[in-house]
């Protein structure tokens, strides 16, 4: 049942052109989890603040330029959003998606486990419903302006834009 909707997931993703009807997305800002040492000395770094937002605005160019969505304007609820933690905040992302009148919501998180090792995750969610269409991860080496867009646009091109992700095999 799990891979069916994953599979009519990612049948909606790779449909034709955009329409009118085509899914409306809410790609929200990425979070960071800082779990590493230098974190928890130093504490938030400007240049991984900076890289949050150019990761998300990535994303949303991205799905833009493929046709397949219509993605949202952010900007009435961006305030609230950086008050509260997506990942663990019980479905506030799904509330803010419902107030944007999205379809489909994306979150993401980058973990920092230290300035070489990296993590970068995207949930993928049907906001009607609340339920995970589906995830993906990529672990990236180095804490640059590059590894990072280099992990987005892997995640963008080999996951959530690719033709056969998630189908069954």
């Amino acid at each position: 049942m799990k891979a069916l909707l994953i599979l009519a997931a990612l049948t909606l993703l790779a449909s034709a052109p955009a329409r009118a009807d085509a899914p409306k997305i809410a790609v929200f800002d990425f979070e960071l989890l800082d779990t590493s040492l230098q974190g928890e000395v130093d504490g938030p770094r400007a240049d991984e603040q900076e890289r949050l937002a150019q990761v998300g605005d990535q994303l949303r160019k991205a799905l833009e330029a493929s046709g397949k969505f219509q993605v949202l304007d952010i900007s009435s609820v961006k305030a609230a959003l950086h008050r509260n933690n997506l990942q663990a905040c019980g479905g506030c992302d799904l509330q803010f998606a419902k107030q944007l009148g999205a379809d489909l919501v994306i979150t993401g998180v980058v973990q920092k486990v230290s300035n070489l090792i990296l993590n970068m995750n995207i949930y993928l969610r049907d906001v009607a419903t609340g339920r995970m269409m589906t995830s993906m991860s990529a672990d990236l080496r180095g804490n640059t302006d590059e590894s990072w867009s280099r992990a987005m646009s892997y995640l963008i091109r080999n996951r959530l834009l690719a033709p056969n992700y998630g189908a069954p095999q």
